[in-house]
């Protein structure tokens, strides 16, 4: 009786001859069956592609850590669940500004970061989860240079793909602007390969730019290996593994191949790279990391918790070729009330960290 009454709505419907039909019969049924044998492997998701190598260039390197002056934050925790900060930044060095203000607020859905500089620069980020696969984010910067990014990213059980749009636009009567889409897609429990494909184009008086890389990322008990290949001939290698449970360690190498004077056919090819290798020391109440490359440039940082509010941040480097030093000293205060803590209980441990959408 069912059966009945669904061919009889699949046969009402003015589109019905697209799903009812031995065609769309078949492809349903070859589709449903390699889900089911995918789903038996048992694949891990492998993170996206801008992730690929994030053990050793967000946790060990110390690119994202270093810093030259004085720098201070200070950062007022309102509440934990919806998540909600507000943080001054005090600093005076190179690159730096001498102040910034930023908020935070995260559910389980929503994700909204601000901030703004003495100069005016303002910088928004915006995410929503639409699903527990999809997520939007989107990123604006207004000041001297007006920035646009609007990024979808879908999260499968052993696949990720994004879809990622720097400055999109159509007022001009055409497409401009720099598309990026990247998936990365697990093959066996260990290997994960993927593709990431870019077309830009800065006006209409301009013709379109498309590039592809192809990366590989290898995941083992103990260490993790990555690669990626990009179009303009560069090549990006890492290679991170845990010596013990407080040490880790890294090796970052990048070779760039690009044509001589001559060009492709008369010159020869210039070989320009830089390896890089870092450790991370976690002890109680502080952590260490060191990094030294193949240009001679040494570099190191301190971060010690001296008290539960106060953290202090010591770094510095050494560029033995340019015979140039630099160092940086920061301090971290985080504030919090009692009606805090008593909220964290009141919620119980798990349950007082939402699942935010960064």
């Amino acid at each position: 009786m069912a059966l009945n009454l669904e061919s009889q709505s699949s046969q009402a419907s003015p589109l019905g001859f697209l799903t009812a039909n031995p065609i769309a019969n078949a492809v349903s049924d070859a589709y449903s069956a390699f889900s089911d044998r995918r789903a038996k492997l048992g694949l891990p998701n492998p993170g996206t592609v801008e992730t690929i190598s994030k053990e050793v260039q967000r946790d060990v390197s110390l690119t994202n850590f270093m810093h030259t002056g004085i720098r201070a934050d200070v950062t007022k925790i309102v509440s934990i669940s919806p998540l909600f900060q507000a943080s001054h930044q005090f600093a005076m060095g190179e690159h730096m500004k001498p102040y910034a203000f930023a908020a935070l607020f995260g559910t389980n859905k929503v994700f909204l970061q601000g901030s703004m500089d003495n100069d005016g620069l303002l910088s928004t980020r915006f995410n929503y989860r639409w699903t527990p696969s999809l997520v939007s984010k989107c990123q604006f910067q207004i000041g001297d240079q007006d920035m646009a990014s609007i990024e979808h990213e879908y999260t499968g059980s052993d696949f990720t793909s994004s879809l990622k749009m720097l400055n999109p636009s159509y007022l001009e009567g055409g497409l401009t602007g720099i598309y990026i889409l990247s998936h990365l897609q697990s093959i066996t429990r260990k290997l994960a390969l993927g593709i990431e494909a870019v077309w830009q184009r800065a006006a209409l008086n301009q013709p379109p730019n498309s590039t592809m890389s192809y990366c590989a990322r290898y995941k083992s008990d103990d260490w993790i290996a990555g690669a990626q290949l990009h179009a303009q001939g560069a090549l990006n290698a890492t290679y991170w593994r845990r010596l013990s449970d407080k040490v880790q360690a890294g090796v970052d190498m990048t070779l760039q191949v690009t044509p001589g004077a001559g060009g492709l056919m008369g010159g020869s090819l210039q070989k320009e790279g830089v390896t890089s290798v870092g450790v991370k020391y976690d002890f109680r109440m502080s952590t260490f990391r060191a990094q030294v490359d193949s240009k001679g440039k040494l570099a190191c940082l301190l971060e010690k918790r001296v008290a539960p509010p106060v953290t202090m941040t010591f770094c510095a480097d050494v560029d033995h070729y340019t015979q140039s030093a630099k160092v940086g000293l920061g301090i971290t205060i985080e504030s919090s009330g009692d009606e805090l803590q008593e909220q964290q209980e009141a919620l119980g441990g798990a349950q007082a960290s939402p699942n935010i959408p960064f």
